[in-house]
């Protein structure tokens, strides 16, 4: 009888915990797939499965994460998605690795500390002869939905009231039937060490619903593709010639477009694939966390000569459904995001092995045969290398007397954190990451609070050139395989759903990203790439360009 009632608790439903104004189709596609939503009241603080925020998980969170359990967000993702600290990342990563690669950003300033530099930059164009006149787009470095996005021509237009970015306006972005467009192409990181990413081969076109026109730079259903924009104007419902009702298309219909015109769309993914994998080492590393991912919304604009520019990347992609083009590509999307998370049979047992112990029940291991879960938990804190982290044997003691409970184990850690007072914002992260810091850390901490144009966001202080890792972020100890991992091979699953494997794309940058990574022998592997990717097909693809164009 106890056998059967285990069998049927392996079989349990897996659990998933939303926080609030998380959109309703996340919760819609979990309980399709015959999940369960995760009550407060009745269950543990562990007896989930999958936590989905909108906003950034606290750091203890990513402490006490369990093996069975999966966050949908990395600590420090903001670095990519504010768009101050990703110009600031690829121009260090453009100065480290040259032009040639990371051309794909346009000419960006940061407001007000670059307005000197900008002003010579505009100056020099304006007293150009001959010269086509340059257009400017004003962005505020954090926000979303196009909101406060200025363009102009004329520095008498240039108003700002917050921290902004400039940058030089695309003002011969590909148009079909004279409206501009712009893709937002969903990745997925299921690791920064080792480097994971997946991109989405499905995806959407967004519109701007009336025709391009560089002569009245601020009609916004002119410049912006925003839906959250566009579904406010006039023409959004009419049928317009070429697009249809509404302002969006799938990739599968825009290269389907592009093949009728002998455009070769082949070579254009890999072009933004090539993006894609180029941001995103400009951030690696993030600090180390277990059974974490990332679904981020990059926005592609391609101008008249087939060229990808970046945009922007998104923190928390829009997934509200708008039309039934959304519903099609994102409620898919939540469903392969599932797949790609992997979970198994021994992901619902853990979690009620958890129960089973609060109830009285005998307590049966939780990983390999022989560790217990306090044994478990201390792992998750052990760091390799010839030089363990000096907190190891704190935390240990911490952990056998608090026996019974994980929860008391964190809030031990953090009454001992808290014996220790810190003075850096970089020594609070420590704090929070439970890791006392050596006296060499700390005047690293000090020398580097001195360093000027640092910026600062909640918890954490951040050098915008670059963000050093401690040891404990890159040796932290992980208890269980990572969970996109093939169960034959160990290597990143190829394919899931409409998900493909977009890095590592071969053996060398596989390796290349395994025990930290080595991003300069990975930029090698990235420029063979590049290489092979610019033969004849180019030159065919250029001379359609004028004629796509112009239908």
């Amino acid at each position: 009888m106890a056998d059967e009632h285990d069998a049927r608790e392996i079989l349990k439903p897996l659990v998933f915990r939303l926080h609030e104004n998380v959109p309703a189709i996340v919760r819609e596609v979990l309980l399709e797939r015959g999940w369960t939503e995760f009550d407060k009241k009745e269950q543990d603080d562990t007896d989930w499965n999958l936590y989905w925020r909108n906003s950034p998980f606290r750091m203890t969170d990513y402490c006490s994460i369990k093996p069975w359990q999966r966050l949908n967000h990395y600590p420090e993702a903001v670095r990519i998605t504010r768009k101050d600290y990703l110009a600031r990342h690829l121009k260090r990563m453009k100065g480290a690795y040259g032009s040639a690669l990371y051309e794909f950003s346009p000419v960006v300033f940061i407001m007000p500390n670059d307005y000197v530099k900008f002003m010579a930059e505009y100056s020099k164009e304006k007293q150009s002869l001959g010269r086509r006149p340059s257009y400017w787009i004003c962005k505020p470095v954090d926000l979303s939905r196009g909101r406060g996005i200025l363009i102009f021509q004329d520095i008498k237009d240039f108003v700002y009231d917050c921290t902004v970015i400039v940058q030089k306006y695309i003002s011969n972005p590909l148009l079909i039937s004279g409206y501009k467009l712009d893709l937002r192409l969903y990745v997925c990181v299921t690791s920064f060490c080792p480097l994971t990413i997946y991109t989405y081969e499905e995806g959407l076109v967004r519109f701007a619903t009336e025709k391009f026109d560089l002569s009245s730079l601020d009609n916004v259903y002119s410049h912006l593709t925003n839906t959250s924009i566009n579904k406010y104007g006039a023409s959004y419902k009419k049928y317009k010639e070429g697009i249809g009702c509404g302002c969006k298309w799938t990739f599968s219909k825009f290269r389907s477009y592009l093949r009728i015109y002998g455009v070769d769309d082949l070579l254009l993914w890999k072009k933004i694939n090539n993006i894609v994998m180029l941001t995103l080492l400009a951030v690696t590393p993030l600090p180390a966390a277990s059974n974490c991912f990332e679904l981020f919304g990059f926005d592609i604009l391609i101008d008249d000569k087939f060229k990808p520019w970046l945009l922007e990347v998104n923190y928390n992609p829009a997934l509200r459904l708008d039309c039934s083009i959304d519903a099609t590509v994102k409620r898919k999307l939540l469903h392969d995001i599932v797949e790609l998370l992997n979970y198994k049979q021994i992901d619902a047992l853990r979690q009620n092995q958890v129960a089973g112990t609060k109830a009285g029940r005998t307590h049966v291991p939780l990983s390999t045969p022989g560790e217990s879960a306090l044994e478990e938990a201390s792992d998750l804190l052990t760091c390799q290398g010839e030089a363990e982290c000096t907190a190891t044997s704190s935390v240990q003691s911490a952990l056998q007397a608090a026996k019974g409970s994980i929860h008391k184990v964190v809030t031990q850690t953090k009454k001992t954190a808290r014996g220790h007072p810190r003075k850096t914002l970089t020594s609070q992260l420590r704090e929070r990451m439970n890791m006392p810091k050596t006296s060499s850390q700390a005047k690293a901490d000090t020398k580097s609070k001195q360093l000027p144009g640092a910026v600062y966001y909640p918890h954490q202080f951040v050098q915008p050139s670059r963000w050093l890792p401690t040891p404990e972020f890159w040796n932290c100890k992980l208890t269980t395989l990572p969970y996109f991992l093939s169960d034959k091979d160990q290597k990143p699953i190829p394919r899931v759903g409409d998900f493909v494997l977009t890095f590592p794309f071969n053996e060398a940058a596989l390796q290349a990203s395994r025990d930290g990574i080595d991003v300069k022998s990975i930029i090698q592997e990235i420029n063979k790439l590049v290489n092979k990717e610019l033969p004849s097909k180019q030159q065919k693809t250029k001379k359609r360009v004028d004629y796509l164009a112009s239908v």
